[in-house]
């Protein structure tokens, strides 16, 4: 255990932070820049004698928990966060699974796209946060239960109680690409208790996912053209744009319309009919993000 190199990392990126920055209100004037010894203990829920035994190079080693806890209440990136288990002389975490946490700079692109629909998807569709426009297009999958939030899920299990947003003729190959797709993820994240899950109940409940599954076709989601049939609005061909994020295995996927076609102009009929309904049915849009507050002029929701 490097003591004298934690002390230093660890006093370094307390005076980094703000109190604002983790929830905390600023107070009376401070002396010295960034958070206070006992604001991190409390963030890390360890004792504030504890705590400062560390930034001194006198403390005890850590266990894994507490790092993790540390970890959590610097805000370290993912990189720091290793190095700090390394420090220690820990083995830092492997995810097993699909990382649900949408990072804040993923929810400000999101943001910006006013008249684009947008959202964030895992690689094995789950939606973990859409802007107004997607919910005007798709639906405010958001909305859902935490359960129920997953695209391919839905498609192959509820298909028959929701109005349909892709044409009649092309719900075969949506329908391929979505086990296609989830088959190569499948052999990419074997431990990943989510796709392995998700495989196993369409199997068991839905005879169409079956019969694809068998034909073992593999394949990658990429950008291409899209229709969307919208019930107010009628059909659009959208181009669509897949962004990826390898670090959290998670895809930004925005839809746009070639300048002056009719879809361009029926996208913007949407985006006016469609987000005036939005507003009626739960107020103001804003950016929905599963497991986090609405973007617009707030504080989020801390990791």
């Amino acid at each position: 255990m490097h003591r004298t190199e934690l002390a230093d990392f660890l006093r370094r990126c307390r005076a980094r932070l703000g109190p604002t920055e983790v929830g905390l209100t600023p107070g009376p004037r401070r002396r010295t820049p960034g958070l206070r010894r006992e604001e991190v203990a409390q963030l890390a829920g360890m004792s504030p004698d504890y705590y400062t035994r560390l930034e001194q190079a006198r403390g005890p080693r850590p266990s894994r928990q507490m790092l993790t806890a540390l970890a959590r209440a610097l805000r370290l990136t993912d990189d720091e966060r290793d190095y700090l288990f390394h420090l220690v002389g820990e083995e830092p975490p492997r995810n097993r699974g699909t990382s649900g946490h949408v990072r804040p700079g993923l929810l400000r692109v999101l943001d910006r796209l006013y008249d684009t629909p947008a959202q964030v998807i895992t690689d094995w569709g789950e939606v973990l946060a859409q802007n107004a426009m997607a919910a005007a297009l798709v639906g405010d999958i958001t909305a859902r239960p935490p359960g129920d939030r997953n695209i391919i899920r839905s498609f192959f299990t509820r298909r028959d109680d929701t109005p349909g947003i892709f044409p009649s003729e092309e719900i075969e190959e949506h329908a391929r690409l979505h086990v296609a797709t989830l088959r190569a993820v499948l052999a990419a994240r074997p431990d990943d208790p989510g796709p392995a899950s998700l495989v196993a109940e369409l199997l068991a409940g839905s005879e169409e996912f079956a019969t694809m599954w068998a034909d073992h076709e593999v394949a990658i989601r990429h950008s291409t053209v899209k229709r969307f049939t919208h019930p107010v609005v009628g059909t659009m061909e959208l181009d669509c744009e897949v962004l990826l994020s390898s670090e959290h295995a998670q895809r930004l996927i925005v839809h746009t319309a070639r300048p002056g076609s009719e879809s361009a102009e029926r996208l913007e009929l949407l985006r006016v009919v469609g987000l005036q309904n939005l507003a009626r049915g739960r107020g103001k849009p804003a950016v929905r993000a599963c497991g986090h507050l609405p973007v617009h002029g707030r504080r989020r929701e801390r990791p």
